[in-house]
């Protein structure tokens, strides 16, 4: 019986990121490891370790943990960061990119990011851009292998964060999916625990590469960790 594959998990507390945690109950193929600020809600029957620490001393979470892939769930959101694009590049790009540094500076040969659908370096888009500039950035850190996933609109309980249009947009997603048709399709919807259960996946494919999924790439993946792999 082979050993369970070493995970280490950022962004617990965030929709994905919570996920990502639920996704892990009852495989015995994996070992998840938590590493945040602050503790994380366990969703009920998680067995797994949680670190807290300053993001400062994430790197030595990371050499002690040893872990064989990473899944960075990290991301905050424009009224969270203050309406300030100091403060969201400081989480969604400076604090990724400081994570997945020092995962590669620690021998850490895979990677798992959630970026976001539209994601451009040449984007006009304040939001994209970053998400494009981050997408760009890990790709030279040299990962055996490397996953960005870019869903649409995520789909889950965020409790009372979300505003007002966002939630009617949620609330009209199904509709509007069908409209969405074509190249459009990687702008449809998407729950967040698919989004998880496919982050997931990747971090379990030991094939090296640099591989981008959208929508589609991202259900794909999902439904091919339908059944647990085997130790």
């Amino acid at each position: 019986m082979s050993d369970p594959v070493r995970i280490a998990l950022f962004g617990a507390s965030g929709l994905v990121g919570g996920e990502v945690m639920r996704a892990c109950v009852g495989r015995e193929d994996v070992s998840l490891a938590a590493i945040g600020r602050r503790e994380a809600a366990l969703p009920p029957g998680a067995r797994m370790e949680q670190f807290v620490a300053d993001p400062g001393h994430w790197g030595e979470v990371i050499e002690a943990l040893k872990p064989a892939t990473v899944i960075c769930a990290l991301g905050t959101t424009w009224r969270k960061a203050g309406k300030s694009e100091e403060a969201f590049r400081a989480v969604d790009q400076q604090l990724v990119l400081d994570v997945a540094r020092a995962a590669r500076a620690n021998g850490v040969e895979r990677f798992v990011s959630v970026s976001s659908v539209g994601a451009d370096p040449h984007s006009r888009s304040f939001y994209l851009r970053v998400k494009g500039e981050t997408d760009r950035d890990l790709a030279k850190l040299g990962f055996r292998r490397l996953d960005v996933l870019r869903p649409g609109l995520l789909r889950g309980k965020r409790g009372g964060e979300r505003r007002a249009k966002e939630r009617l947009a949620i609330a009209a997603s199904p509709f509007v999916n069908q409209l969405l048709v074509g190249r459009w399709r990687v702008f449809r919807s998407i729950d967040a625990a698919v989004v998880a259960r496919a982050a997931l996946y990747c971090a379990l494919r030991p094939v090296a590469g640099r591989f981008v999924h959208d929508n589609d790439a991202i259900l794909r993946a999902a439904r091919s960790l339908a059944t647990p792999m085997a130790p």
